[in-house]
């Protein structure tokens, strides 16, 4: 019988091996070994397996109501300009002419979005067509046979006994390697050679960390990456779309000082490169904030701004307000639509559920982070427009491409009640309806300004 040390040194030097040549060498230089590639094929295979035998429950079921794709209930779409302007034409309603009616219509309504609004649906993860093995959702979970339960419990054990702690240990490397790395540029005098090893660690440590999530990540249009001197705004999903944009190229951030491990993180990082951190205080100072980001901006040769004007995390299935004030500081705008693949984990940070250290653990026992990255052209503000339709006309442009639900709410309704301007606004759109001035419009115009509030 072998001895049991002599065991343990061996899956140790086993274990080392992996980490240090399989993935951490590879990582660096930005290689692949297509390890990743092939068990997301296997998870691919497996998934449609499991798809299969689900839809197989289902027929053998059919008396068992099946819930609503869209969500809990099945609401009407379009806008209430288009559904009010559509009545009052059926109904032959005269210019002027209340019709009592129309307060069954705003109940039906009120009732809609106590059950289910658009705002709560951006703050929860979002439903899947079928069982991805990890959770057990609403529509699915009654399907579930003894083979599926078996493949479950055989994911529970790779999930956690195998990738977990090689993603622990990933991540650990990757973060140190990122404050010693950062720490150590930072003694250096301001020079190029300062600034190219600045990026070679940045850029090594998130592919690091990339990888430690077995992070499969797709980038569409590399020829409009963001450049130097621009400001790169993108969808917000989790805190983890640093770490997607970042391993293909440098940023600069911009964020608010923290303090414990965040905060030794983040000094140690400003000391190699041109981040912009505000205190808490000056963060509320919005002049202040615009100053410095105006300033890092003029300096065409500093590391493109990275900024996520949402200002919270939206569960990757739509696109909500973006504040104007990121599109008030002038230079090229670089958008940026990043679409997570749910099947294989939820990268959804629902920060009023989870704390951060409970997301990060669900997401390293998740099966992997496939995501995709799309680089679109650059835009700059036109001469007829404001900050705040600017920002629309970005966000529209990047939840095209990402395939996301382009909403106007602002995300700040994610804790924060609706603004009375917002409330007045609808008033006055039901008001110009009823009286006939907004027979002309194009549906939306009213909505447009809701963005602007």
């Amino acid at each position: 019988m072998a001895d049991p040390w002599t065991t343990l040194v061996v899956v140790f030097q086993l274990w080392i091996f992996t980490v240090l040549f399989l993935i951490m060498l590879p990582a660096m230089f930005g290689l692949s070994l297509g390890v990743t590639g092939v068990y997301i094929q296997i998870l691919v295979r497996i998934l449609e397996w499991a798809t299969i035998r689900i839809q197989r429950g289902r027929q053998e079921q059919s008396h068992i109501p099946v819930p609503l794709p869209t969500g809990i209930i099945d609401r009407e779409s379009g806008s209430m300009e288009e559904e009010m302007v559509q009545r009052r034409r059926t109904q032959s309603l005269a210019k002027g002419e209340f019709d009592p009616s129309d307060v069954m219509y705003f109940y039906k309504k009120g009732l809609e979005s106590i059950v289910d609004d658009e705002v709560t649906q951006c703050f929860s993860s979002e439903e899947l067509a079928s069982w991805n093995l990890l959770t057990r959702t609403n529509q699915n979970f009654r399907y579930i046979s003894l083979r599926l339960t078996i493949i479950w419990g055989m994911g529970v054990l790779v999930r956690y006994c195998i990738l977990f702690p090689l993603r622990i240990t990933l991540a650990l490397i990757g973060l140190s390697w990122l404050v010693i790395g950062t720490s150590l540029v930072g003694f250096l005098p301001e020079s190029s050679v300062k600034i190219w090893l600045s990026e070679l660690v940045h850029l090594t440590c998130y592919r690091i960390c990339a990888r430690g999530l077995s992070a499969t990540i797709h980038y569409h249009n590399k020829e409009n990456r963001p450049k130097k001197g621009g400001i790169c705004v993108a969808n917000h999903t989790t805190p983890i779309d640093v770490v997607i944009l970042a391993n293909d190229g440098c940023y600069a951030m911009v964020g608010q000082i923290h303090g414990g491990l965040l905060g030794v993180i983040q000094r140690s990082m400003v000391r190699s490169c041109p981040h912009i951190w505000f205190e808490r205080l000056e963060m509320k100072d919005r002049h202040a904030v615009t100053s410095r980001l105006r300033a890092h901006v003029a300096a065409r040769t500093k590391l493109p701004i990275l900024i996520f004007p949402e200002g919270t995390c939206i569960n990757n299935t739509s696109v909500m307000m973006f504040k104007k004030g990121s599109f008030e500081i002038g230079g090229t705008i670089y958008p940026v639509a990043i679409k997570y693949d749910p099947r294989f984990g939820d990268a959804f940070w629902n920060s009023s559920k989870f704390n951060m250290v409970s997301y990060l653990l669900r997401m390293m026992t998740s099966w992997a982070i496939v995501v995709n990255v799309w680089y679109l052209p650059p835009m700059t503000l036109q001469d007829d427009e404001d900050a705040a339709h600017f920002a629309n006309r970005v966000k529209s442009a990047i939840a095209h491409q990402g395939g996301l639900l382009d909403l106007a709410w602002d995300g700040g309704l994610k804790r924060g009640k609706v603004k009375d301007s917002f409330k007045e606004e609808q008033q006055k759109m039901y008001s110009s309806i009823v009286v006939g001035q907004n027979d002309m419009e194009p549906p939306g115009t009213h909505g447009e300004n809701i963005k602007d509030q």
